[in-house]
């Protein structure tokens, strides 16, 4: 994976804090970028110091900045956490629990759908603020399902807590959630939640973290007593007791370390120091002579560490009993980087998606990326992370998706579901925006640059539903919602079967789907029947084949004269196009100005292969020779040549169907490991991979979408509910011949009856 120096040059970091000029290849700007978006951390504030340079105006006010998120298995306390931050940051003045009695309900739980199903659907952000520092939280999607979603929510943010249960350890959704952070370089800090409970080992999962999620970690604090005698934490950083008073834990008291522990924490804080001078070298050099280390250079370590992505600091405590929540919020300051700290990187839309590292700073031209829209009372709410530049209110700025020009009516900050008005937000920040009509994952600068922070090619839709709603007059409805889900989801598309007129709804699985057809019960109260599951099948052909065709009719008056003659054939596989047309005539055989219709006629038969109707793809239409009529010749009769030539010419060609191969990743105990793998030799999967971490089996392999329907189902009972899969879209492969016997006869089938109705 590339990766940029550790640290910039002198002239590069003069570029970065310059307060006027700008360059083209300024760090800031690559922090946009595309499918991975990598990250680079800088080490310069040190350098900078030391040079004596000026520090420019937004330089402290954004080192006071954090946007973190708080990511978890399902039930590890992630809501309940959040739900304490607030409250402790004054956010909130009451706490409410999760499924409480008093019919409240976390401030964080919003959707109902999110509740019921235990999972994340769109990213929510809340803001918050501890010891002047300003925090903005963001909770991310763990689904493979809600792949745009997790992408955008962790391009919002700089760094995570990882939250772990006690009793449970580390969990299969938080390992699918960790991997998801380090594929995004994220840095965090675990927080090992639940201690109070019966069966707390915060050790063993401490353990677990080394070996499951392979974290180079040390605690970075102890508790006082587990389970019901849970009555506090030791600071090994700072080698100090802290106990929460008061009805809410509000009140954090420091004290002495109990006398019977002082000897496991000089052990305790001994191994925190040996793991991060393992990749610290200040540090290291410390702890190889020998000589006493402080609170302040261990804690300076520990952020350079963990900024770096090398080590992750574990803190402790138990959210539902109020302890050690606001220890975690101090690390977070402590250990997690400032937005000057991460480089993003934009894609120049203007320069072939060429990388561009922004600044980061409030001196840049503005880039911005809507991230999350929400319909509100007053219209669409558009949350804005702003990577560079100003924005203010009554500005115009220039969604770089659509062109188009747009004023600023109304900026907010956002408190959950409580607004601020404000009249402008710098680099650095997330604010929403009122009546902005655009797309989640839509870019906004001020017009003097046409970058974008995520690249524009979406994934192509693997999976589609037919659905009608129940009623015929909730149809105004039905379309509303389908036109909104649109617009926050680009991986979710709709079209009209020409066939059966139904409502085709096409995403990335069957859970991505359900989600919808749900919400659109829920939030716009429009019942809707679903087909049966379609899989996007796609045909090609495999061989050269000529055509020679004459469309000639007589009926009176002007008739239609066309004559098209030339080959088609497959386009290499590593080709970026799917169609190709080609005119290759010398003269006039055919005028030019009906060469266009020429090629509409090919589209449009492409649209609609002979063997099962679906389009045809990676194929390439020459042109060679035709024949034209004085008078009879028309557009229409080139457009009807060209459709029957392919129609003729596409059986010659050998063509072949394509059906979606994903990637299936399994992890599975290993005592099931032979059932599973049998079930996906049945699926006709081809396994490509099998690896063991600790007692679970983690089988890759390629199977076929048409045959991976219901498999959830399937995985559970055949693992006594321990299994568990992702899957996503790999590439479109040809079928086997007697699947393709059985797809052509089941069309064939489908036509004759719909010809005899």
């Amino acid at each position: 994976m590339p990766r940029f120096p550790p640290s910039p040059s002198p002239n590069l970091l003069q570029r970065l804090f310059s307060s006027n000029k700008r360059s083209s290849s300024s760090p800031t700007a690559a922090l946009l970028s595309g499918d991975f978006h990598l990250r680079q951390f800088s080490s310069g504030n040190a350098a900078r110091a030391a040079k004596g340079e000026k520090e420019p105006w937004w330089k402290e006010s954004m080192n006071k900045v954090r946007n973190i998120g708080i990511s978890a298995h399902i039930d590890s306390g992630k809501t309940t956490l959040t739900e304490r931050v607030l409250f402790y940051t004054g956010r909130i003045h009451e706490i409410h629990e999760v499924r409480g009695r008093d019919g409240v309900g976390a401030k964080m739980d919003s959707m109902d759908l999110e509740r019921e199903k235990g999972i994340t659907i769109q990213s929510a952000a809340t803001y918050c603020t501890w010891k002047d520092y300003k925090v903005n939280i963001i909770d991310t999607p763990g689904h493979v399902d809600f792949t745009i979603e997790v992408e955008r929510a962790l391009r919002v943010l700089d760094g995570a807590i990882l939250v772990l249960c006690s009793v449970g350890g580390v969990q299969s959704q938080s390992i699918t959630v960790d991997r998801q952070m380090r594929r995004y370089e994220v840095p965090r800090v675990a927080f090992i939640n639940k201690l109070d409970r019966m069966g707390a080992d915060p050790w063993k999962v401490l353990s677990q973290a080394r070996a499951k999620l392979r974290h180079h970690s040390a605690a970075v604090q102890m508790p006082i007593g587990l389970e019901e005698n849970f009555k506090g934490l030791i600071d090994l950083v700072h080698a100090k007791a802290i106990f929460f008073h008061g009805s809410s834990g509000e009140n954090v008291v420091a004290g002495d370390i109990p006398a019977d522990m002082e000897d496991l924490v000089a052990e305790k804080r001994r191994e925190l120091i040996e793991t991060v001078s393992e990749v610290d070298d200040v540090l290291a050099e410390k702890f190889l002579n020998d000589e006493p280390v402080t609170a302040a250079e261990l804690e300076e370590a520990i952020r350079r560490a963990t900024i770096a992505q090398k080590f992750v600091p574990v803190f402790m405590g138990s959210a539902f009993k109020n302890k050690g929540v606001q220890p975690l919020l101090d690390g977070v300051l402590s250990y997690l980087p400032c937005p000057t700290e991460v480089n993003n990187y934009a894609l120049d839309q203007n320069n072939e998606e060429a990388k561009v590292t922004l600044t980061g700073s409030p001196d840049g031209p503005l880039v911005a990326l809507a991230f999350k829209l929400e319909e509100g009372r007053f219209g669409q709410l558009t949350y804005l992370r702003i990577y560079e530049g100003v924005i203010k209110k009554g500005d115009f700025i220039i969604n770089v998706n659509t062109k188009k020009r747009i004023k600023v009516p109304r900026l907010v900050r956002m408190h959950s579901n409580d607004m601020e008005d404000i009249q402008e937000a710098h680099a650095g920040e997330i604010v929403a925006v009122f009546g902005i009509d655009c797309a989640s994952g839509h870019t906004f600068t001020d017009g003097s640059v046409t970058y974008t922070m995520t690249s524009m090619s979406v994934p192509e839709p693997v999976m589609s539903l037919a659905v009608q709603p129940v009623s015929k007059d909730s149809g105004g409805q039905f379309s509303k919602a389908l036109q909104r889900f649109q617009r926050e989801d680009p991986t979710f598309r709709v079209g009209l079967d020409p066939d059966s007129n139904q409502t085709i709804i096409s995403g990335m699985g069957e859970l991505h789907l359900d989600i919808y057809v749900e919400r659109m019960r829920r939030e716009y109260k429009v019942d809707a029947t679903v087909g049966k599951p379609r899989v996007n099948f796609r045909e090609t052909i495999t061989q050269r084949a000529e055509f020679d065709y004459l469309h000639k009719k007589q009926s009176g008056g002007a008739g239609q004269y066309g004559r098209v003659t030339g080959y088609v054939e497959p386009l290499p596989s590593d080709s970026k196009e799917k169609f190709e047309f080609e005119n290759m005539i010398v003269g006039q055989a055919i005028p030019s100005g009906f060469i266009p219709a020429i090629e509409k006629g090919f589209k449009e038969a492409a649209n609609s292969g002979s063997l099962i109707g679906h389009p045809v793809e990676n194929i390439r239409i020459v042109l060679t020779d035709g024949a034209s009529h004085a008078v009879d010749s028309s557009e229409l009769a080139f457009k009807m040549a060209a459709i029957y030539a392919f129609r003729l010419c596409y059986t010659a060609a050998k063509p072949v169907i394509l059906e979606p191969v994903m990637l299936v990743e399994l992890k599975v105990p290993t005592e099931f490991q032979g059932t599973v793998a049998g079930d996906i030799n049945k699926r006709k999967g081809i396994i490509v991979g099998n690896d063991q971490e600790g007692d679970d089996s983690v089988i890759q392999a390629h199977v076929p979408l048409n045959n991976m329907f219901g498999y959830s189902t399937s995985l559970r009972s055949m693992t006594q509910g321990k299994g568990e899969f992702t899957m996503e879209y790999k590439e479109h492969c040809a079928v086997s011949n007697d699947v393709q016997t059985q797809l052509v006869n089941a069309h064939n089938a489908h036509n004759a009856t719909k010809a005899t109705d």
